[in-house]
């Protein structure tokens, strides 16, 4: 063997090595999140048996149990939904879904971060695609089916601290035919119109067609906002409000709320649209999440599962009374991102 030869051989092993170093980093380093492998749907059941799964009032949510349907979407009965599971095709970092559609926010594998939204058929497998220009944050679909809603993270990756972070919250048409950037819409916050530079919009819920609740953010402060995408207007309701979700019946709306806690601490607190006032909920825990409702009376919401260094191997989602009564109870173990569809 010539040295010419002799290098490249050297050359290769010492590539090969590299690459191989690299993927077993991403994997083992500490505080690295398992993945599926973005090639597998390891552990997904049937389609005859994801179509069963649907065709009963179920929650849908992110599965976090470890092994081969970690990140994958599950389907659980609203009767028994600590029970077994159906895992679908569909990997997501955030999920919500109704009858026939949902919404997937995913981060795509390789050596450059990539991200996807992409609209689920009721087989879980993509429609087609819509805008994600940044980290995956908040999903929803409207009850009707005609819109979706993505937040993503465009700098900073936290709630914790508004005017650190940019947002991009797009509200589209679920065909493809519309997407408006809400961001670009008219805020009003106590008759005054809000131009700052550090607007941030996110976490939106839908009412109808037209319009929606969402979170507006500038100069440090929050709002809940009701908004109208014919109008392309946000009018703020309250102060101090974040990621909220309008119960089936359209009478209350409950968010998280920093009040005096600490940032990055937050309470969950129930809005009552007739008449402005709050109640805070049983759940005394810090929740950063946006609920969902499992009925017009309980709300749903993912929580980290702390382990005894205070770390998350994993986490599940739990439920409470919307009027501040009981006590909040795991719902489903080992889930996340939830979504009740009936």
């Amino acid at each position: 063997m010539n040295i010419s030869r002799t290098r490249l051989v050297v050359l290769l092993v010492i590539v090969v090595c590299t690459v191989a170093g690299v993927g077993a980093y991403l994997v083992l380093a500490p505080g690295s999140t398992p993945r599926a492998p973005v090639s597998s749907a390891g552990g997904t059941a049937d389609p005859s048996e994801v179509a069963a799964a649907a065709a009963v009032p179920h929650l849908v949510f992110r599965s976090t149990a470890l092994g081969d349907g970690y990140g994958h979407v599950a389907l659980s009965p609203l009767d028994n939904p600590d029970g077994p599971r159906t895992t679908t095709v569909a990997s997501c970092e955030r999920v919500h879904a109704s009858r026939s559609a949902a919404i997937c926010l995913s981060a795509e594998g390789g050596f450059t971060a990539s991200y996807a939204a992409r609209v689920l058929g009721p087989d879980w497998t993509p429609l087609r695609t819509l805008p994600m220009p940044g980290i995956p944050s908040r999903a929803r679909v409207s009850r009707d089916e005609s819109l979706v809603a993505t937040t993503s993270f465009i700098h900073g990756d936290s709630y914790a601290n508004p005017g650190q972070f940019s947002t991009r919250t797009l509200v589209s048409r679920i065909d493809g035919s519309q997407t408006d950037n809400i961001e670009e819409f008219a805020l009003e916050v106590n008759g005054r119109a809000v131009t700052a530079a550090d607007r941030n919009l996110w976490g939106v819920t839908f009412v109808d067609r037209d319009t929606f609740y969402a979170t507006a953010a500038s100069g440090g402060k929050t709002w809940l906002v009701r908004g109208s995408l014919s109008g392309r207007r946000l009018v703020a309701l309250q102060e101090d409000a974040e990621c909220p979700s309008v119960s089936p019946d359209g009478s209350h709306i409950v968010y998280k709320k920093r009040g005096k806690l600490p940032a990055g601490q937050w309470r969950l607190v129930a809005y009552t649209v007739a008449t402005g006032a709050e109640t805070p909920l049983a759940e005394t825990r810090s929740v950063d999440d946006q609920v969902d409702w499992l009925d017009d009376q309980h709300v749903v919401y993912g929580l980290p599962r702390s382990t005894t260094g205070g770390a998350a191997a994993t986490s599940d989602v739990w439920v409470v009374a919307s009027d501040g009564t009981g006590s909040p109870a795991v719902l489903v173990h080992d889930a996340w991102s939830p979504a009740v569809v009936r």
